[in-house]
């Protein structure tokens, strides 16, 4: 794992003495990054790192942030736990050096841990925690720079039955708030538009053996599986299904769309008919994102899902510090409910009175020789 220069690495039982202070020297100004740096979502969670890292760099080179303060990323590993998550807001909150945070992956974290950050009166912009339920619970320094699975789900639905031609459906999801959430919504969507749910499993994260669930599912002969959760468990119901030979295509939440998949399910499985739905579209389409792949890739030769995400959310933050001019939780929180829009690398962001941006783009891509391949964005 690469961390660079004005980044601190927080784990373990180091973390609260690492955030008692910042050293001699000028005095810090402080932004908290949280997400899985460790265990099966690490790979995802340190893309992200690298996306809010990559941000504060740029933003340091183009001049200073904050006038007598030097800003730094401080990353803590919730390892997709609740209970860390919860852990790690208390540690960020508690700590008067920072004054901001971008977090987490998982939505059953961050939903969680945003109400730490709400009675502390911390700006917290979210990367890709997709519940919608995150933003309805009334917190005004909540900030989210995806769309939400109340879109996905419908939009998956759509692709379902329209693209795949789906009529009868088995739904898995892996129990969690952003897995079942996501399933329900696209339970109902594929219902309105008269599919068949010929059944529906939970699954826990962690599990690895679904040659059970899967030979019930051949049984009754679905065409399409669709599966709400995320990359570990989906790449072994992918290489298990197609173990089974079970002919049902699969399509999967944005939880899927990680390079790792491919390597866990194995080219073969991965190239069979399996397709994901995605928060936003093609990054590499976008023309307010071309600097930003190059630099990416040039940094760290490889561009997670949610790394574009992630330097967003970091962007953003740092737009609010430089806009309140003063190391001050409240004059943050307060610049950034001031900004009316934020042009971004994934477009211009505009908030609704929940937090939630405006961008309500849904990515597809399938899987072919081994390789994510982008084939429509819907929504706008």
């Amino acid at each position: 794992m690469r961390i660079r220069a004005g980044v601190l690495f927080l784990a373990g039982a180091a973390a609260a003495s690492l955030l008692a202070g910042c050293g001699k020297g000028t005095p810090a100004a402080q932004i908290g990054f949280v997400g899985p740096l460790t265990g099966d979502q690490a790979a995802t969670g340190l893309d992200m790192l690298h996306g809010a890292q990559l941000a504060l760099e740029q933003a340091r080179a183009a001049g200073e942030i904050l006038p007598g303060y030097r800003v730094e990323l401080v990353a803590l590993d919730d390892s997709h736990s609740p209970a860390q998550a919860v852990s790690a807001a208390k540690r960020l909150t508690s700590n008067t050096d920072v004054i901001a945070v971008v977090g987490h992956l998982n939505s059953s974290c961050t939903k969680p841990a945003s109400a730490v950050y709400s009675e502390a009166r911390m700006l917290h912009v979210n990367p890709v925690s997709s519940n919608p339920e995150i933003s309805r619970q009334g917190f005004d320094n909540f900030f989210r720079v995806c769309p939400t699975d109340d879109l996905q789900g419908p939009a998956g639905a759509r692709f379902a039955l329209t693209r795949l031609k789906a009529k009868r459906i088995f739904v898995i999801d892996d129990v969690t708030t952003y897995g079942r959430g996501l399933a329900n919504e696209f339970i109902r969507s594929a219902q309105v538009q008269g599919a068949e749910i010929v059944g529906h499993e939970g699954i826990t994260q962690g599990e690895k053996d679904f040659i059970p669930l899967l030979t019930k599912v051949k049984v009754l002969g679905p065409d399409l599986i669709y599966f709400a959760g995320m990359y570990p468990e989906a790449a072994l119901l992918i290489k298990q299904r197609f173990e089974l030979q079970i002919p049902a295509k699969f399509l999967g939440g944005d939880g899927l769309f990680e390079p790792t998949l491919i390597n866990l399910a194995g080219p073969q499985a991965a190239d069979s008919e399996v397709y994901i739905t995605t928060l936003g579209g093609d990054i590499r389409g976008l023309p307010t994102a071309r600097d930003f792949v190059r630099d990416f890739e040039a940094k760290y030769g490889h561009l997670g899902a949610y790394s574009s995400y992630a330097y967003e959310a970091t962007r953003l933050v740092l737009e609010a510090v430089r806009r309140a001019g003063k190391k001050d939780r409240a004059a943050v929180l307060n610049a950034m409910k001031q900004m009316k829009s934020y042009s971004g690398i994934l477009g211009i962001h505009t908030f609704d009175s929940r937090g939630d941006t405006t961008i309500r783009t849904i990515g597809i891509y399938t899987i072919k020789d081994g390789k994510f391949q982008f084939v429509e964005a819907v929504g706008g």
